[in-house]
């Protein structure tokens, strides 16, 4: 750790839902599914779908202009985007350097970080060395997706779960003995394929029978994420509280990736949080991956649920396999 007398924490939060709202009634008319059934497996109401002219980083411009506009900071005092996206606006250059030039922040160093829907948490504790180390000052943390565009919309196991959505953290220094307090971050690469998109890499280029035989689109394995989540949800918020010096007892609020309720849960009773320290909006908004944490965050600063010297802890998995989970002191006045 750095000897520097300051800590590393949130300055400033946004996020952007798209305007479209697709319903469970909706999908009822698409696939063999119903209602009650999408509610009670998963939590999820209705979810939020990009529409077809909109990119990744058109949303992700707009979770980080609020970001900005919250931390009271110009964009050309940003030194480094980092953007958390398994669905960038294409293979390369980076959606990274695509939202650095929209939001004109000249100054900034540009990359992004694949880390599925562990992302935004990886992406915070990457940024946050940066800051740490004395070589940035502020740091722009984006997580978006677009999965409406690789959702197989006749996939009844699939087209249920997901949405679209950006959210967006400034980071930066704060006082000592606030901000980020402990971090968490794992991979099994043992699971990949659980969770995965098959081609469009080098691996599988697109081809007329990769399009043919879907293989651009989310494949998952329900059940093996599932037993893999219920298990990981609870063991890394664990170890970030644990790499704190904090306990179970200490934290005010748990923002978990919003991927189903059940898992939600799962990981609030293995942890011994009543429900009315975990935030949730998966209702809304379905799983938007990377964008999930960031979006529930900011969510929760709006609606006020957590206040300065509140200790929060973020946590999510995602494809990969990976896992991350982040606890933090809150820093910003109200």
């Amino acid at each position: 750790m750095s000897k520097n007398k300051f800590g590393v924490g949130i300055i400033g939060t946004g996020y952007y839902a798209p305007e479209k709202v697709v319903t469970n009634a909706d999908l009822e008319k698409m696939v063999d599914t119903n209602n009650e059934w999408i509610i009670d497996r998963t939590g999820i109401s209705e979810r939020r779908i990009v529409d077809d002219n909109i990119a990744t980083s058109d949303i992700a411009v707009k979770a980080a202009q609020n970001a900005l506009a919250d931390a009271g900071v110009k964009p050309e005092e940003i030194d480094l985007i980092i953007v958390a996206t398994l669905t960038p606006d294409m293979v390369f250059p980076s959606a990274a350097c695509v939202v650095q030039n929209k939001l004109q922040a000249v100054n900034a160093a540009a990359f992004d970080l694949s880390a599925a829907c562990s992302g935004f948490v990886y992406a915070m504790s990457v940024g946050s060395q940066f800051i740490q180390s004395g070589m940035y000052k502020k740091v722009l943390i984006v997580a978006a997706e677009s999965l409406s565009k690789i959702t197989n919309w006749e996939d009844r196991n699939t087209c249920v779960l997901f949405g679209d959505g950006a959210g967006a953290a400034v980071l930066g220094p704060v006082e000592e003995g606030y901000g980020i307090l402990g971090v968490e971050l794992g991979a099994d690469g043992s699971g990949a394929e659980f969770l995965h998109m098959p081609a469009g890499g080098s691996l599988y280029p697109a081809t007329l029978e990769t399009v043919k035989n879907k293989m651009h689109y989310i494949h998952m394995n329900g059940n093996e994420v599932f037993k893999f989540a219920i298990k990981i949800m609870g063991e890394a918020a664990y170890k970030a509280l644990e790499d704190a010096g904090l306990d179970t007892k200490d934290v005010d609020c748990l923002i978990p990736h919003q991927a189903n309720i059940r898992i939600i849960k799962s990981a609030a009773k293995r942890l011994h949080l009543p429900m009315d320290k975990v935030f949730v909006n998966v209702n809304k908004y379905g799983n938007t991956s990377a964008a999930s944490i960031p979006i529930a965050l900011a969510e929760a600063v709006k609606e006020r649920h957590f206040k300065k010297g509140d200790i929060i802890v973020l946590v999510g998995f995602g494809a990969g396999l990976t896992w991350a989970s982040c606890v933090l002191k809150w820093s910003k006045e109200e």
